[in-house]
């Protein structure tokens, strides 16, 4: 299985209409969150990735709700929006979970907090695709002032569980970056499309 994924398209219209044509060459593509700038442009964004007819896996960032997503992807066929749940595609099963996590300084963002996220991925089963707006801590989550903002409680499903992949987004400073929690590579996207090859 080819996977196409990015993170954070932060209402980038024009980077929207090169993923879409980059979707011809996926058997799935993931985008893990920020399709929004401040909750603004949301609709924009995903109508301009609606054009992808690739099944597709998305997960809310921090800069849009869960709900939000939900209802601008009602017109979208190919895409599926997790948030503490999963989806099989050709017998991978794709497990997600959006927000800033643990909780950002920011009174608009959308986040939970290390024990909201634990319990939201208590459901992720072994050797699932992971994909999560927030980094796993210390993984793919440095800022330019070296501090590790990723989630502990993120780490410990991925070590717990052992993930085919994981892909995230949000620290900006750090994307793409990759890492490795035991067998488990971690990417950190960004937008600009990242190609995998699932076994």
């Amino acid at each position: 299985m080819r996977l196409l994924a990015f993170s954070d398209l932060h209402r980038d219209l024009d980077q929207a209409a090169r993923l879409v044509d980059l979707s011809a060459d996926a058997d799935v593509v993931v985008g893990a969150g920020d399709f929004a700038s401040v909750h603004e442009g949301l609709e924009e964004a995903i109508s301009a990735l609606s054009a992808i007819e690739t099944p597709t896996v998305i997960v809310p960032g921090n800069n849009e709700t869960f709900e939000a997503l939900k209802e601008a992807a009602e017109a979208w066929p190919a895409a599926t929006v997790l948030h503490g749940d999963s989806t099989e595609i050709e017998g991978e099963v794709f497990y997600g979970l959006g927000a800033g996590v643990p909780t950002t300084p920011w009174s608009w963002s959308f986040d939970l907090d290390e024990s909201e996220a634990e319990e939201a991925l208590a459901g992720l089963p072994e050797g699932a695709v992971l994909v999560v707006h927030s980094p796993p801590k210390n993984h793919c989550d440095e800022t330019g002032d070296g501090m590790h903002l990723g989630s502990s409680a993120i780490l410990a499903a991925i070590e717990r569980t052992g993930p085919k992949l994981a892909v995230c987004g949000h620290i900006h400073e750090s994307w793409g970056r990759t890492s490795k929690v035991g067998s488990t590579e971690i990417s950190n996207l960004g937008p600009e499309g990242k190609f995998f090859e699932l076994d």
